[in-house]
């Protein structure tokens, strides 16, 4: 009998042991005022693209990171900035990066632009030579970490097209084609991407933008596939405030019929406010799903002071999403190897 339990011990002791010396994350997971992050698998690497999250004027660059395991992460400098966007001139912002043909392409949006009198309706865009001109540009790289170079030297979508601001695009590919989810202002629009991500294209039954803003949609758009559905996610309210959050939808297609499900992330009195604007990566080969946000941490002062969380996303049996917990301690250590 003894020869049976000691080694049982044993095993359960370094099972014990181990289990003490799992690392995790932390929330935030990396240092400084960030926001809007990205978090995207490349090459046996965790990437992520947030937004420098200070005043609009100095907001001119984005910084990139990078890491082998969720916890410890390397900072990528001013992967690109004003000196390549020639047309920015102030807010740079909510970075999406896409790995195609050997190539990286961050898309962002830029300028904060507004019409030419909104609140008159009309949405007349403005002129190139204008301070407010701006919308969604993109740019090509051959490393995640850049430079980046600005791909056509001009917006991508600078135009208020079923009255939805060009801002926080979403590109994921379908069926052999590229698509795009974007919009602000409680607007959202789906647009066909040519391949070479240079202009966006006609719809085989010749609509450009399509307006499939789902109701509760503020902005933030994501889009994923799990197990045959669809999910599109996006944040509510407002981000400069509490009333920020995470909602999403479910569908067959990415080109389908939305069905609302709910909301998922929400303010925690005793950790934080403002959750939302994030993204959401699966480890390969398994069912394991991560989400990455921002949130304002309790007690701030200032709309600009974000910071980069992460935390495990789970589903229940019917393919639904279970309402995720803000943590301190984040995700425990993840080895893409």
């Amino acid at each position: 009998m003894k020869n049976i339990i000691l080694p049982f011990l044993f095993f359960v002791v370094a099972c014990v042991s181990l289990a003490n010396n799992v690392k995790f994350s932390g929330n935030p997971i990396i240092e400084g005022w960030y926001a809007d992050p990205q978090i995207r698998i490349y090459d046996n690497k965790y990437w992520i693209f947030p937004t420098y999250s200070q005043a609009f004027k100095k907001q001119l660059h984005l910084d990139a990171y990078s890491s082998d395991n969720l916890v410890n992460w390397k900072k990528h400098s001013r992967i690109i900035d004003n000196s390549s966007i020639k047309w920015l001139n102030k807010a740079l912002w909510a970075p999406d990066s896409i790995k195609k043909d050997g190539k990286y392409y961050l898309f962002f949006s830029c300028n904060d632009t507004y019409p030419v009198n909104r609140k008159g309706g009309d949405y007349t865009i403005r002129s190139k030579n204008d301070e407010m001109y701006g919308g969604i540009g993109v740019a090509v790289a051959d490393k995640p970490e850049g430079p980046y170079k600005d791909l056509i030297g001009k917006p991508l979508i600078d135009g208020f097209y079923n009255k939805a601001q060009p801002i926080d695009q979403y590109v994921f590919e379908y069926k052999g084609n590229w698509y795009m989810f974007y919009g602000g202002w409680s607007k959202c629009n789906l647009v066909r991407l040519a391949d070479d991500f240079k202009s966006v294209i006609p719809f085989p039954d010749g609509s450009t933008y399509k307006d499939i803003t789902p109701a509760g949609y503020k902005e933030g758009s994501v889009v994923f596939e799990r197990k045959g559905k669809w999910y599109f996610m996006w944040s509510e309210g407002t981000w400069t405030n509490s009333t920020y959050k995470v909602a999403y939808a479910i569908a067959d297609s990415p080109l389908g019929k939305w069905e609302r499900i709910g909301t998922v992330l929400e303010n925690d009195k005793n950790i934080a406010t403002g959750a939302g604007h994030h993204s959401v990566i699966n480890i390969p080969n398994t069912d394991e799903w991560y989400i990455c946000y921002h949130r304002r941490p309790i007690p701030t002062k200032s709309i600009h002071h974000r910071i980069v969380c992460i935390d495990k996303m789970y589903f229940d049996k019917d393919g639904k999403i279970i309402p995720i917990k803000m943590t301190f301690k984040g995700v425990a250590e993840r080895p893409l190897k």
